[in-house]
């Protein structure tokens, strides 16, 4: 794949909201190719005049739908040109964004042949190369809010950042009856904060091009803006954006439903037709009665039934479950074994709802997940959780002991594991110190035992898909147990990888074929587990390390350090002298052989619980992760050459002073 030159501006909190609700358009970011330029008032650039012209009064048509391409000349004076307005700005906000785009243009890049404009209602685009249906993504920006994070539940509000942009990407590579490829969603975060999501592509792309388009963009997001409550990816093709005010018009993307037709009057009939009626009444009404009456005394002896079977055996058997209904407990039961939820009893929360304490009257501990009413796991995951673990048993495994399908209830009962998950401990600073080298050790060695069981011991080969720190709970002697299976797939036969359109899981953690592109495979799961081992080592979380490393996200610093010859700079600090030098330069060896780009040059679990037990066992040398990116000159550009280049901006521009920019090639 080749460079792409990609920069990245952070922006204060006040810089980001001036982008306002309004349809009055407000400017981003431009790019000027310095590599190709023109001669004043030459052919090319008299071309250019008419073809940005061209642009500006195309922009009131109404059956354009906010996009228009066009192009003059001939070659080496021809000049190819696009506009595309955001989705939901009627024409006229259109028009006046593309209007000043084409000012803007000449005054911030006065004699370069290959210019792109950013807008937040539109985008302007030229060239002296043909560039109509296809995807580009070079150069690109990416904007955040540097100094707010959210401050409450950023994990779940993370998550929900990941499967809100998966489905609003989802809907926009489908073209509208317009032609618009482009796409909106409001969900619930909490009772005063929603999350508003926006993905869109310039419609002459086909839909594949569109959905990677979008998918690479979106898989940038966990590294630049982990926890921000707002973001933008812009590229040439294609953007996305969050936030947590409303910043599109809803009015105009969301249709009002049409209103319930009138009821039909209801006529009389005259003569026998009066008698008929009474008569069917009559008849009616007493079946109707009667069918009640059935469904109600089903219903309770059913509820009497399920109260029988409330109880579960204390040990496993090992025999293999007959029936679900058999793990089902009753609401009541869950409700006394937990205190009727009390706060007191919460554990934690995770991305799908709240996990507490209880105890059974028989004295057994348990943890008990009550799935939230707004999380994205339904009755269909919860169903696929429980047929799955309870048929899985290995000692790496959180074990089910059961479930409670009631009423809107969805809740799921495990053993209780004390030491809660790895996460707990592992990026605490004041926890760090109680997982010496030997207890990171037990714990990779323990996540891989299991995860090679749910790949090839078990009856059925299942890939997690959402393997994380949060998913992995200690017990009381510090043995990893995977949790947490709402994501999992099941393959079966010689099946072994699969696609989706709905991508689940966390960023961060996904392989890029399968964040991308939809493909999912063990070698997802091997991928996911080496960006947890770089973790376990350095004591750093993924989603963070970049704010806080000199904008290396952790797979490319963990890759500098492997060229460098010094791994054990990546070594979490708090580890002291509990180390062994072989051990963590193998296990970081280990870790970038998972992260490969190609699935195919990943190791197997197989050979990954090999490699970790046997030091005889030779190991290839990996290849640069995927998602690796460095600067060019592994420093920000200078602020004065910033300072011109922004000084014709409008009053609506971005402050310098309250950004800084690097020029970037991700891999």
């Amino acid at each position: 794949m080749k460079s792409l030159n990609f920069f990245i501006v952070i922006l204060s909190s006040l810089s980001l909201a001036t982008i306002t609700k309004s349809q009055d358009p407000s400017y981003l970011y431009h790019s000027c190719s310095n590599d190709t330029t023109y001669t004043r008032n030459s052919t090319y650039q008299a071309n250019l005049n008419l073809l940005l012209s061209s642009l500006v009064s195309n922009a009131t048509r109404n059956n354009l739908n906010g996009f228009y391409n066009s192009s003059l000349g001939l070659d080496p004076d021809d000049v190819y040109g696009l506009f595309l307005c955001r989705g939901d700005v009627n024409k006229n906000a259109c028009h006046n964004c593309v209007a000043l785009a084409s000012k803007d243009a000449i005054q911030r890049c006065p004699v370069e042949k290959v210019v792109v404009l950013w807008y937040d209602l539109c985008l302007l685009r030229y060239s002296n190369r043909a560039f109509f249906a296809t995807m580009d993504q070079d150069p690109g920006v990416f904007l955040f809010k540097s100094d707010q994070n959210i401050a409450d539940e950023p994990e779940r509000f993370n998550r929900l950042v990941a499967t809100t942009m998966n489905d609003t990407v989802t809907r926009a590579t489908i073209a509208t009856s317009g032609g618009k490829k482009f796409a909106v969603e409001e969900v619930y975060f909490t009772k005063s904060l929603n999350l508003y999501s926006l993905a869109q592509c310039t419609p002459d792309l086909s839909s594949s091009d569109c959905n990677r388009c979008l998918r690479i963009a979106t898989s940038i997001l966990p590294s630049c803006c982990s926890q921000k409550p707002g973001a933008s990816i812009l590229y040439p093709s294609c953007n996305v954006r969050y936030e947590t005010f409303k910043f599109y018009n809803m009015t105009t993307v969301a249709a009002k439903p049409p209103p319930p037709p009138p009821p039909t009057p209801l006529t009389r009939p005259k003569g026998r037709g009066h008698v008929s009626i009474i008569v069917i009444v009559a008849i009616v009404i007493p079946i109707a009665v009667s069918m009640m009456l059935f469904c109600m005394g089903f219903g309770f002896l059913r509820r009497r039934a399920r109260k029988n079977r409330v109880s579960l055996p204390e040990k496993d058997d090992g025999d293999e479950i007959s029936t679900v209904e058999s793990l089902q407990f009753d609401l009541s039961s869950i409700e006394a074994a937990t205190n009727n939820f009390s706060p007191d009893n919460k554990l934690g929360e995770g991305g799908f709802g709240e996990v507490y304490k209880g105890t059974l009257p028989n004295g057994q501990q348990i943890a008990v997940k009550r799935l939230s009413k707004y999380s994205g796991q339904g009755e269909a995951e919860f169903k696929n959780e429980v047929l799955l673990i309870a048929k899985l048993q290995h000692r790496n495994l959180v074990r089910l002991l059961g479930f409670c399908l009631q009423g809107a209830e969805k809740i799921l009962i495990y053993e209780f594991v004390p030491n809660k998950s790895l996460d707990h401990f592992l990026f605490d600073p004041a926890k760090q110190g109680l997982l010496d080298w030997s207890i990171r050790c037990k714990i990779i060695g323990g996540i891989a035992r299991g995860l090679l069981y749910l790949h090839e011991d078990s009856r059925l080969r299942i890939i997690h898909r959402d393997l994380k720190a949060s998913n992995v709970l200690l017990d009381g002697e510090m043995n990893p147990r995977i949790a947490d299976f709402g994501m999992a797939k099941i393959f079966g036969g010689d099946q072994s990888q699969g696609i989706t359109n709905r991508i689940a899981g966390t960023f961060g953690y996904m392989s890029p074929e399968y964040a991308m592109h939809g493909q999912y495979s063990v070698k997802s799961d091997v991928y996911s587990f080496g960006v947890l081992i770089l973790e376990i080592i350095s004591g750093k979380k993924n989603s963070s390390f970049y704010q806080s490393d000199n904008g290396m996200d952790l797979l490319s610093y963990a890759w500098k350090q492997w060229t460098n010859g010094t791994a054990l700079e990546l070594m979490d600090a708090t580890l002291g002298d509990s180390y062994s030098r072989n051990e963590i330069t193998r296990c970081l060896h280990i870790a970038l052989l998972c992260v490969q780009e190609d699935p195919k040059n990943r190791p197997t679990l197989t050979t990954i619980v090999l490699m970790l037990t046997s030091f005889s066992v030779t190991l290839p040398l990996p290849r640069k992760p995927a998602y690796c990116v460095q600067s060019r000159t592994g420093s920000s550009l200078p602020i004065r050459g910033l300072e011109s280049d922004r000084s014709t901006s409008t009053s609506k521009s971005l402050s310098v002073n309250d950004m800084s920019i690097t020029e970037l090639y991700p891999r």
